[in-house]
């Protein structure tokens, strides 16, 4: 059996390579000859496996058996055009959800400092209220802040406007996306990008809304690049200036417009999901999902791929402020600053295509927030509500 695997996809070996013989090869290379020569293919989101490229493949012949991508994210694969021809499919839904809850407090966090504001003052809208966007809401209700929600799909299936279930109290219930333009500070987008159906997210926030940002609003999108119109939210960014951009995800990835990068206030290559936690998830939940397929027993569990922290704990006494505190803490696991700067450097020194695929390929192990156990001392029990709601381990003095 020959299984073709994204070489970004970590601890493959181990658990792929007792179901056959692998095949590395970077992502943006896996193609027809691929397809057409593999029994499986394990790949992550810069692999757009479309129905054309499917069809071509198995009228050429391919053997192909099993599709797995490595990631929450579906829109690169057409599930429709691999059922039709018989072939197995799974995602990771959630694998990654934890690392970018991490990617938005870093950058929110991050941001305040820069700008002179609290997070605890400021409400926050989150449009999207999946795998993501749900542990957001949850995670920041838990810190104290305010929030509003709007996810059109879920409140079609829920049959109601309210949020009942979601564990989270610190939330006036779903509402729509121009209320949260008109009453939030900032805006999180963790939506999937749905092109036709009664909810389309195709530059969901399309130049009109984007002008409709109320001045001082901060937009944040680690959802899907087209989500956003870039050249509306570039021209409100050269012109008033009078709001704030963070971009996980942007139009035309890899070759992404340079004028606007130069314009966000923090700028990352699509990595806010790519912890090693995360990653091993994915990894782990296509292996098993493979090995259901093909009638196998799953050998091996998640904690047997994941090795120790560089840093596992943390001592705070008292006379830190909460966000102060929550900042150290967050920038021992993870800084959001380092990729801004790398996707800065890459890009000017590679070209834009090559340094934003540089900068994935080559990406430094990132841990989760929770695999920091941070002891406060008995001055600092008052850091503990801040601390646990963020989603580190915390031991009270």
């Amino acid at each position: 059996m020959r299984i073709v695997v994204d070489d970004n996809v970590p601890a493959a070996e181990a658990c792929f390579g007792e179901l056959g013989r692998l095949v590395r090869l970077p992502g943006r290379e896996i193609g027809l000859d691929a397809l057409c020569n593999a029994d499986a293919l394990v790949v992550r989101s810069i692999t757009r496996l479309d129905e054309t490229l499917i069809d071509e493949a198995m009228a050429a012949g391919a053997r192909l058996r099993f599709v797995g991508t490595c990631t929450i994210g579906t829109d690169h694969v057409d599930q429709e055009a691999l059922a039709r021809h018989g072939i197995g499919f799974a995602s990771a839904p959630g694998c990654n959800a934890a690392a970018v809850v991490d990617y938005v407090l870093s950058s929110l966090l991050t941001l305040a400092e820069y700008q002179g504001w609290r997070l605890t003052d400021r409400r926050v809208g989150i449009v999207g209220v999946g795998n993501v966007g749900g542990r957001l809401l949850a995670r920041l209700s838990a810190m104290g802040i305010e929030c509003l929600a709007c996810d059109p799909p879920r409140v079609d299936r829920a049959g109601s406007t309210g949020i009942e279930g979601m564990g989270v109290e610190s939330t006036k219930g779903f509402t729509d996306l121009d209320t949260l333009i008109d009453q939030c500070d900032v805006l999180c987008l963790h939506t999937p990008l749905v092109s036709d159906g009664p909810h389309p997210t195709h530059h969901l926030l399309d130049a009109q809304r984007i002008a409709q940002l109320v001045p001082g609003t901060v937009l944040l999108n680690a959802g899907r690049g087209d989500c956003v119109d870039g050249l509306a939210l570039r021209s409100r960014l050269a012109g008033p200036g009078d709001i704030s951009a963070v971009l996980d995800v942007w139009e035309t990835e890899p070759g992404i417009d340079g004028a606007l990068r130069d314009l966000v206030n923090l700028g990352t290559p699509h990595i806010a999901g790519y912890s090693l936690d995360g990653k091993l998830r994915g990894t782990h939940q296509v292996y098993a999902a493979m090995s259901r397929h093909l009638g196998l027993p799953v050998r091996h569990s998640l904690e047997s791929l994941l090795a120790e922290p560089p840093v596992a704990g943390l001592t705070l006494d008292g006379g830190l402020e909460p966000e102060d505190a929550l900042r150290l803490c967050l920038r021992t696991v993870y800084d959001v600053r380092r990729d801004h700067v790398a996707l800065y450097r890459e890009s000017r020194r590679q070209g834009m295509t090559s340094g934003f695929d540089s900068c994935r390929a080559q990406y430094p192990l990132r841990r989760e927030f929770g695999t920091l156990r941070v002891e406060l001392r008995a001055g600092a029990n008052e850091l503990a509500p801040m601390l646990e709601g963020a989603g580190f381990r915390v031991a009270r003095g």
